[in-house]
């Protein structure tokens, strides 16, 4: 008979989170109060405003407070049996990751600015011609995030190293499967940031196209760079529209 029980690692922003609902449950923070800027919980508690996002974002998820960007993070009010919680976080049975949506970034940062390099130097002509359709179909107005992945599963495909391109593929993924990155996006993702992403999509293109790796490289660090910031706007301060 065992005597111990299997140990789970516990995010850091899963630790923060609950640390907050904590203090929310003893009331501590009122309800519809405004919770302490990200800067301040950050130095608090001695780690970084990136787990802080992350450590909101799933308190917003769990019921815990409402995100209003351009205003700051309230305090909800328990349901009437005195909990916490929505629907919105009873998804037991759908497939899901605790991953960080800053890790995943971090990680995508490593592995895709040399995969794009790879792909200008021993993409073939028709893997070109799939990276061109990829960033020509994405629309700013209807599912552009599934044209953005497809961009860069275009690219990964053509960096000629296939255990590279199975873990973007599955960094992806992770993405896809994290409620944390998918609210994280809609709050800060919009219209104006999916041109961007766009314009910066097409640098990528150019530089493989011209088969310039040191150039691909670079633009796919700048486009990666610039969406972990965009992802960073305060929740105090109004998004890029």
């Amino acid at each position: 008979m065992a005597i111990f029980q299997a140990v789970a690692p516990t995010r850091l922003y899963r630790m923060i989170a609950d640390q907050i609902a904590s203090r929310i449950r003893a009331g501590d923070f009122a309800a519809g109060g405004r919770l302490p800027a990200e800067r301040d919980l950050a130095e608090q508690l001695q780690v970084s405003r990136a787990s802080v996002r992350e450590a909101l974002i799933a308190l917003e998820i769990e019921g815990y407070v409402e995100v209003r960007v351009g205003t700051g993070v309230f305090v909800c009010a328990p349901r009437e049996d005195g909990q916490y919680g929505s629907a919105q976080s009873a998804s037991h049975g759908a497939e899901r990751t605790d991953i960080g949506p800053f890790d995943l970034l971090d990680t995508r940062l490593l592995l895709e600015p040399e995969c794009a390099a790879l792909a200008a130097q021993k993409a073939s002509a028709a893997q070109i011609a799939a990276i061109r359709a990829a960033h020509e179909a994405m629309s700013l107005t209807e599912s552009p995030s599934l044209h953005d992945q497809a961009f860069h599963g275009a690219i990964a495909a053509a960096c000629g190293n296939a255990a590279l391109a199975a873990a973007i593929s599955h960094i992806w993924h992770l993405s896809t499967i994290s409620p944390v990155f998918s609210r994280l996006e809609t709050h800060f993702v919009t219209t104006r940031v999916w041109s961007a992403a766009r314009d910066e999509h097409e640098r990528i293109l150019e530089a493989i196209t011209e088969r310039d790796p040191i150039r691909a490289r670079h633009a796919m660090h700048d486009h990666l760079v610039g969406i972990l910031a965009r992802l960073r706007e305060d929740f105090g301060s109004g998004p890029i529209r």
